[in-house]
């Protein structure tokens, strides 16, 4: 199976944006050097480079979600932003069973992480309004995932209902825009011109 091996503070730097939620990802400092004004076209591709390592995602995989955003009703832009939010591995993230995304998606693939109950080992399970994700019980006693879930709460996000007793994240509803944790951080616009062209 394909997988990104970028460095991951040095991809945060790039963009100057924390992607993998580590603490120190943006504390080296980098001496200031005077750069040449961007492209239309390096804009546009900066940008999707920057969503796809948010999310953790290879080309192809990106361009499947693009592409069915732009069969779906409504703007693609959000269209394409609400397919990633609610993939599996990145409401395991977003719920806090993790620390970070890559770290979700191999919770997910482990066999770790129940959908309604049934264990799904898919990172990409499109999670719908309604399902409850929650950590198989056999894990809940471990130190790691118990000081992620409960002590640490990294998000709080109003699509994602927690209950820390029963370790469970429902999604109760599908995510708005300005919702999301990174809506002033990603210009979606910019990846569908990119497509576009």
């Amino acid at each position: 199976m394909a997988t990104n091996r970028n460095l991951r503070f040095k991809t945060s730097r790039r963009f100057g944006v924390n992607i993998y939620g580590h603490p120190k990802a943006l504390k080296r400092q980098v001496a200031e050097t005077r750069q040449k004004k961007q492209s239309e076209y390096g804009v546009q591709l900066a940008e999707k480079q920057k969503v796809k390592a948010m999310y953790n995602l290879l080309e192809k995989q990106f361009y499947r979600y693009y592409d069915k955003a732009r069969r779906m009703s409504g703007v693609v832009g959000e269209n394409l932003l609400f397919l990633l939010e609610t993939r599996l591995d990145n409401l395991v993230y977003r719920a806090g069973f993790a620390r970070s995304i890559r770290q979700a998606r191999q919770m997910v693939t482990h066999g770790l992480i129940n959908v309604d109950g049934k264990r799904v080992d898919i990172p990409s399970y499109p999670v719908r309004a309604g399902q409850v994700i929650s950590l198989r019980e056999a894990y809940r006693a471990n130190e790691m995932f118990k000081q992620s879930f409960q002590e640490l709460k990294p998000f709080d996000l109003p699509y994602i209902e927690k209950s820390f007793d029963n370790w469970t994240a429902t999604l109760t509803r599908f995510p708005q825009r300005d919702e999301l944790p990174y809506k002033d951080e990603v210009n979606e616009t910019n990846i569908v011109e990119l497509y576009s062209k």
